[in-house]
C-alpha cells in the first residue's frame, strides 16, 4: 500500500539529537508514512547504513557545512534561541536555502507534507516551513521531567528562594521538589561556566543554563506555533510529567520514546553490538576486545564511566576522577572523548569524520593504566556503550545524565552515579535519584556547585555499586523495556498520524 503522507524530520546536529530522529523515522514507517530525514551533508557519515535502504525512509542531504562563526550577513547570536554574543552557530542561511529549494521542487505540484517534526533547537527554521504551509511538530530529544520542571519552576517563581529552602512544584511529584542548591549549581554550571568569562557559549540553539530570573523556559518560545509536542519518553517512565505538561500546554503532548535502536528492544538479555545500529568511530579498542575484557570480570562488578560526546568535567575534576579510579577497588571502563576537559563540544560533535585522536588535545590520565593494570580499561574516543551497559559484568554507570545515556542505562537495569554538568542533566539526575530511586548523586548540591573531589567519587562509586536496594529497583524498572517498544509510545505515534491527517 502506498504511503499516505510524507513526514519531514529535522534533527539538531549532535548525535544525541540525530540518533533519536533516526529511530523516529523507522517507527513512523510502521504507520504507512514516508519519513524524510533532512540533514546537512556533513552529518552523512553518522547515518546508519540500514536507514538508507529502508523502503519508507529517505535521507535528504543538503549541502551545508558547520561554520564556527555566523555568515557575514547574519548578526551574531541571530536565530540561535540563546543570548546574543559570539558563539559557534550552524550556517543557518545555507541550510535554510537548501530546505526551501527542496520544498519548492518536491511539492510544487503535490500536497505539502503532513508535518515537519522539528527538533526544538532548530526553531530558527520555523518560518521556512510556515511559508510552505507545512505544520510544525516540536520534538524534544530530552525527557519530560526536565521539560515539565523548567515550566513548573517558572510558574512557581523559584528564583526568589533562600538558602535551605525546599519548594514543592505544584502539579509535580514531591520527590522532585527543588532546593536552593539545585538553583545554585545550575547557575554555576550553566551560566558561569558556559556563558561567562568572555568565552564563547555553546553552539547555536544549545541553551544549557536556566533562563534569566522571571523568564519562561526557552523551549516555550522554540515550540511556539507548533501543532503538537513530541517527547522522547514514555508513560511508564515519566507518566506524571507527561500528564502535567498535557494539562499545562494548550496542544497535544505525545510521549514517543525512548527512541533507542530496534535491536535494543529485541535483545534485552543479549549483548548488543553498537556497530549494528550506530556508525563506528575511531577508538583504541574494538568491540570484541571490550567484550573479552568484560568477560574476564565478575558479574555486576564493573563501574562504567562516560560523559558522552558533548560534555564533561573540568580538567581539575578529571584529575580527581583519575585519582579516585586509581584508589577504588572496583574494575572500571573509562571512556575519554577527544577534547575532554576543554570548554565546548569536541571537534567532531557536529558529525563527519573525527580527526585523529592523537591530534585532538584533551585530558588523559598519565600513569593510571600502568597503576591499575587489567583492573581498568581506558577507551580513547568512541566506545560501544550499548554493549557495555548490556553486559552482565557491568554494575554501575558514572554518567553526566544526558537523556540518551540515562534511558539506555535504565533499560539495562544499571544503577547510575549521577554527575550532571549542565541544563536538563540536573533534572534527569533528580528523576533518577529522587523519583525512580535507581541511582545516587556523586556529590551534594553545594559540592557540585564548586568542584567534585576524589573523596566524593570514591564514596559515590562504593555506594552505587554496593546498594542492593538500588540494584533491585533498577532490575525491576528494566522490566518495562523487556516487552519491546512501549505500547503507549506506539499509541502516541498513531494519535500524531491521525492529528496531521485531519
Amino acid at each position: 500500500m502506498e504511503a499516505i503522507t510524507d513526514i519531514l524530520v529535522l534533527p539538531f546536529f549532535g548525535q544525541g539529537h540525530l540518533f533519536p530522529c533516526v529511530e523516529l523515522c523507522k517507527h513512523l514507517s510502521s504507520y504507512n508514512c514516508r519519513s524524510l530525514l533532512i540533514i546537512p551533508s556533513h552529518l552523512s557519515s553518522s547515518i546508519p547504513s540500514d536507514l538508507r535502504h529502508h523502503p519508507l525512509v529517505e535521507v535528504l542531504e543538503i549541502p551545508a557545512s558547520y561554520s564556527p562563526l555566523p555568515p557575514p550577513d547574519m548578526p551574531k547570536g541571530a536565530g540561535t534561541g540563546g543570548p546574543p554574543g559570539p558563539k559557534p552557530v550552524h550556517h543557518h542561511r545555507e541550510l535554510g536555502l537548501g530546505i526551501e529549494s527542496f520544498l519548492s521542487e518536491r511539492y510544487e505540484n503535490a500536497p505539502p507534507p503532513g508535518c515537519v517534526v522539528m527538533d526544538v533547537m532548530m526553531s530558527w527554521s520555523k518560518d521556512i516551513f510556515k511559508r510552505a504551509n507545512v505544520p510544525i511538530v516540536s520534538f524534544f530529544t530530552s525527557g519530560a521531567c526536565s521539560t515539565a520542571m523548567e515550566y513548573a519552576a517558572w510558574r512557581a517563581h523559584v528564583y526568589d528562594m533562600v538558602p535551605d529552602e525546599i519548594r514543592t512544584l505544584s502539579g509535580l511529584p514531591e520527590s522532585v521538589a527543588l532546593s536552593y542548591s539545585d538553583l545554585k549549581r545550575r547557575d554555576h554550571r550553566g551560566a558561569e561556566r558556559h556563558h561567562g568569562g568572555g568565552k564563547p557559549g555553546p553552539p547555536g540553539g544549545m541553551n544549557f543554563g536556566p533562563p534569566p530570573p522571571g523568564q519562561p523556559p526557552r523551549w516555550m518560545d522554540e515550540a511556539e506555533g507548533s501543532t503538537a509536542l513530541l517527547i522522547n519518553t514514555c508513560d511508564d517512565l515519566e507518566g506524571p510529567f507527561l500528564e502535567y505538561l498535557t494539562g499545562q500546554i494548550q496542544k497535544p503532548v505525545f510521549g514517543v520514546g525512548p527512541l533507542l535502536p530496534e535491536k535494543y528492544w529485541k535483545s534485552t538479555s543479549l549483548v548488543l553490538h553498537d556497530r549494528d545500529s550506530r556508525p563506528n568511530r575511531e577508538s583504541n579498542y574494538t568491540e570484541n576486545e571490550v567484550i573479552q575484557w568484560l568477560d574476564s570480570k565478575p558479574t555486576r562488578s564493573v563501574i562504567y564511566v562516560s560523559f558522552g560526546s558533548e560534555v564533561g568535567p573540568t580538567l581539575e575534576e578529571y584529575d580527581e576522577l583519575a585519582d579516585a579510579l586509581g584508589e577504588s577497588k572496583w574494575p572500571f571502563i573509562w571512556v575519554i572523548q577527544p577534547g575532554s576537559g576543554r570548554p565546548g563540544p569536541p571537534a567532531n560533535f557536529f558529525g563527519g569524520k573525527p580527526g585523529s585522536i592523537a591530534r585532538e588535545e584533551g585530558y588523559y590520565p598519565q600513569g593510571l593504566q600502568e597503576k591499575v593494570g587489567n583492573r581498568g580499561l581506558i577507551i580513547k574516543g568512541w566506545a560501544p556503550q550499548l554493549l557495555i551497559l548490556g553486559h552482565p559484568s557491568t554494575g554501575g554507570f558514572l554518567s553526566h545524565c544526558g537523556w540518551n545515556s540515562t534511558v539506555e542505562a535504565i533499560g539495562r537495569g544499571i544503577p547510575i552515579l549521577a554527575w550532571p554538568i549542565r541544563g536538563d542533566q540536573f533534572y534527569n539526575a533528580k528523576l533518577v535519584v529522587r523519583h525512580l530511586k535507581v541511582g545516587h548523586m556523586v556529590a551534594s548540591g553545594d559540592d557540585l556547585a564548586k568542584m567534585v573531589k576524589k573523596c566524593d567519587i570514591i564514596r559515590g562509586i562504593e555506594v552505587v555499586m554496593s546498594d542492593g536496594d538500588v540494584h533491585d529497583r533498577a532490575i525491576t524498572l528494566r522490566g518495562m523495556f523487556e516487552a519491546g517498544y512501549p505500547s503507549s509510545s506506539g499509541a502516541s505515534l498513531k494519535a500524531l498520524i491521525e492529528l496531521i491527517s485531519k
